[in-house]
């Protein structure tokens, strides 16, 4: 079955596409995060269409592409709606 992550603000990344789901807060205490993060920035890779500060970032290939979508919602709300596991969960 080909599933899909809401990531918030009406914006989905197909299951089979993501690389990973990173917290935005500790993911950019390191500088190498921060430098790729950058590097994505420049090159047009990063989304992300709210006015909410992201908290959260997904990871995903597109067509042998690396794209950073920045979300709102926790790194932990993603990984319980990736897991399918919402039944007792509320961002």
């Amino acid at each position: 079955a080909l599933m899909y992550l809401h990531v918030g603000n009406k914006k989905s990344v197909r299951g089979d596409k993501i690389i990973g789901i990173f917290d935005l807060d500790t993911a950019t205490v390191s500088g190498i995060s921060k430098d790729f993060i950058n590097r994505k920035q420049r090159d047009g890779l990063v989304e992300y269409d709210d006015e909410d500060l992201p908290r959260s970032f997904v990871l995903y290939d597109d067509k042998g592409k690396s794209f950073v979508k920045l979300s709102r919602i926790s790194s932990v709300g993603l990984k319980i709606r990736a897991d399918g596991n919402t039944d007792n969960y509320s961002e």
